[in-house]
């Protein structure tokens, strides 16, 4: 459904983006040593498929890997997600549990 060539980290307004139907989805993070702490995720109302968040985080967690720096998930949505899909909890920095 999409594609990671569609991904845009704005490091600037620090958020990964990624438009969908005229609209933007947007993860919002903060940068901290080799942490990266996703706070928020925000899917526009018209988007209504769960499967789209999914793919989302997938694409942005895939970029944070290929950056090689842990996850600190403050947002409960980005949390489920990690519970979910076990193989990203070896992203977690140490003493961090989900």
């Amino acid at each position: 459904m999409i594609d990671a060539a569609e991904l845009i980290d704005n490091d600037f307004l620090r958020q990964y983006e990624l438009k969908i139907d005229n609209e933007l989805a947007k993860i919002e993070y903060s940068l901290q040593d080799r942490k990266i702490f996703l706070t928020k995720l925000i899917i526009p109302e018209t988007v209504e498929s769960d499967k789209f968040a999914e793919d989302f985080l997938k694409l942005v967690f895939a970029d944070i890997q290929d950056r090689n720096i842990s996850v600190v998930p403050t947002s409960p949505e980005i949390a489920k997600f990690i519970r979910r899909h076990r193989q990203y909890k070896k992203m977690l920095p140490v003493g961090i549990r989900i």
